[in-house]
């Protein structure tokens, strides 16, 4: 059983060292433990210093490509190495490194295929009061979205089974962690959150830049991953709600011109009849996009027929293991962009 714990990071030169220092060399029930830095282009020697700290495994993008992508990448990556299980965590040393057996017992138990850390936001001394009741509140909004029970859902600290990473396929380019949740509890994977305890703030967020670019940024996620993942309820509560309003402008008018007043508001008529046709259409919009998202479905389940067959390549795997043997150990080029 082969763990891997991926950290991206952009400009962690000083903080990386201490990132890794608190990862644990040995996890029981686990054989292997190994760390993969991925590098996103940062402009200090943060590879550098992974390769001092004797990292494993180091992937350095040649732009900076965001953190989503960066996720990405990392998890393809821990794939390609034969993950059995992967933790992501951040390079900022937010997260104790020494709950990451806590954090991967329920996926070792066999009863959750992604576990999400609780950072239990409402202890944390550094958040302001005003950040506090938006991770709650945000973290319900993605919970009604996802229909999931996750309490921290936008947590870094997260772990996958080596199946489920396989299919998750993020299209942010913003965070991964809104878009990971709806898209789990969309595809029906049993995932489970534990409390974990944080560190001493070393840095300022880099991600939260203010306050409403957050919200707006978060909300926008949201929006795009729903209505991706359920075309239908969206579209045609949208359709249904415009409809309604133009069934009450036709009652409105026709109560008028049974009453023999209905001369003086032909204009309501008009105006029922558009909301009417604009409702209408904006549910076939809908009935087009559930369409279009079995045929992504479709996509997705020939992509995970495709990455099963290539890991389990004897051939790939000899490589790799050829690749690190030779020293070798930045195996980004595949994926800088």
């Amino acid at each position: 059983m082969k763990l891997i714990v991926q950290i991206p990071c952009l400009n962690e030169a000083k903080t990386l060292p201490v990132t890794l220092e608190g990862i644990p060399k040995k996890i029981p029930g686990i054989d292997e433990v190994e760390i993969l830095v991925i590098d996103d282009g940062s402009t200090d020697n943060t590879s550098e210093v992974a390769r001092l700290k004797g990292v494993n495994h180091i992937i350095r993008n040649s732009v900076t490509r965001g953190l989503a992508k960066t996720f990405a990448i990392g998890i393809d990556t821990c794939l390609l190495l034969g993950a059995d299980i992967i933790v992501n965590t951040d390079a900022d040393n937010q997260y104790n490194g020494e709950d990451i057996p806590k954090l991967i017992k329920p996926i070792l138990e066999k009863e959750a295929d992604i576990v999400v850390g609780n950072r239990q936001t409402e202890k944390i001394p550094h958040f302001s009061y005003m950040k506090k009741k938006l991770q709650k509140l945000g973290s319900f909004a993605v919970r009604q979205l996802s229909g999931t029970k996750i309490p921290d859902t936008v947590s870094g600290f997260r772990a996958f089974s080596r199946n489920t990473a396989m299919q998750i396929n993020i299209l942010s380019n913003y965070t991964y962690t809104i878009e990971s949740i709806i898209q789990a509890g969309s595809k029906g994977f049993r995932i489970a959150s534990v409390p974990i305890r944080t560190n001493e703030k070393l840095r300022e967020s880099r991600l939260i830049k203010s306050i409403p670019d957050f919200i707006k940024k978060s909300v926008t996620t949201m929006i795009r991953m729903y209505t991706m993942y359920q075309p239908l309820k969206v579209f045609f509560g949208i359709g249904a709600s415009i409809s309604c309003i133009g069934l009450i402008i036709s009652c409105r008018f026709l109560w008028y011109y049974f009453s023999g007043m209905g001369r003086g508001h032909m204009q309501s008529l008009i105006l029922s009849a558009i909301l009417l046709i604009i409702g209408f259409q904006i549910i076939l919009i809908g009935l087009v996009a559930d369409i279009i998202s079995f045929n992504r479905k479709l996509i997705e389940e020939i992509l995970l027929k495709i990455k099963k067959s290539e890991f389990a390549s004897e051939d790939f795997k000899r490589s790799i293991k050829e690749d690190n043997m030779s020293g070798s150990n930045n195996i980004g080029g595949a994926f800088e962009g």
